[in-house]
């Protein structure tokens, strides 16, 4: 089988402009982004609570209160209006190519404090493995309760699913059960993390540490929030946020996978070179 290089991206800002709760749902229940996030804020402060359960509970609030429940399909429909960087709707068949090119299977994931519902609307979630991210449970069609929650550091073990194979986010038992690295699907330096802020801090240094590599994303007027993470190394490299051919992202890309491809055929030459030796 062709090693397997698995991308794993966050969403809000690193894939598209911003949060993807503000395109259609905010408005939608007649506020404005700095408005419904100050409640959420304050939800959370109020009664210490998790801040992504904070915002998943003060959505299915403020739609109630409006007359309108939240439904999965309406959440869906919301995916359609969301904007992305340059290129990003192009990325995925690039890179894809690029990586049958050279001899490797690339594989996209998504890890994100978002809403699955809204991601599983757009355009570009065809083009991911798995989208692991925050979901409503519904009870009679309407969302009820949070049904998965991601948060900033518990993103992590999708980092190890993806790592063991263990995809299903209710099968833990296998996830925490021992397995050899060489028996792994994915290994730790076959793996690269794109995400855009502090929140990515965990994720990004869990896959460096494990001999992977992660890259910060920026806005072009935001460039400053970047630079301590490429400071304080918690990440490779840094680029706007330009998923387009030819960009420096799109460059350092495809030469990591080139590198990666390079060092799964110097491992391979070795293992059939010790195995014709010990056969002779």
């Amino acid at each position: 089988m062709k090693p397997i290089i698995a991308i794993m991206y966050d969403f809000d800002k690193t894939l598209c402009t911003r949060d993807m709760q503000e395109y259609t749902f905010i408005p939608s229940v007649g506020m404005e982004p700095t408005e419904f996030w100050a409640y959420a804020g304050k939800i959370a402060g109020k009664e210490g609570m998790d801040n992504i359960l904070a915002y998943m509970y003060c959505m299915i609030d403020t739609a109630n209160k409006v007359g309108t429940p939240i439904t999965r399909e309406a959440l869906v429909q919301c995916g359609k209006h969301v904007e992305y960087h340059p290129g990003v709707q192009e990325w995925f068949e690039r890179i894809n190519a690029y990586g049958k090119d050279v001899g490797v299977i690339i594989e996209h994931y998504v890890l994100s404090s978002g809403l699955k519902e809204i991601i599983e609307g757009t355009s570009i979630a065809q083009y991911f493995k798995r989208i692991y991210a925050c979901e409503f449970l519904y009870k009679d069609g309407f969302a009820i309760w949070p049904k998965t929650s991601v948060n900033y550091t518990n993103k992590t073990q999708f980092v190890y699913r993806i790592n063991k194979g263990i995809l299903d986010i209710s099968n833990d038992k296998d996830l925490n059960r021992s397995l050899p690295e060489n028996e792994r699907r994915v290994l730790f330096p076959n793996m690269v993390y794109i995400g855009d802020g502090l929140t990515d801090v965990p994720c990004m240094k869990l896959v460096k540490q494990g001999g992977g590599h992660s890259i910060a994303i920026y806005h072009r007027e935001q460039k400053e929030s970047a630079i301590p993470l490429l400071k304080h190394d918690r990440v490779d490299w840094m680029f706007e946020a330009d998923y387009r051919k030819g960009s420096g992202l799109d460059k350092a890309m495809k030469m990591l996978i080139e590198n990666l491809a390079n060092e799964n055929k110097l491992k391979e030459l070795s293992i059939k070179q010790k195995k014709t030796i010990i056969e002779e």
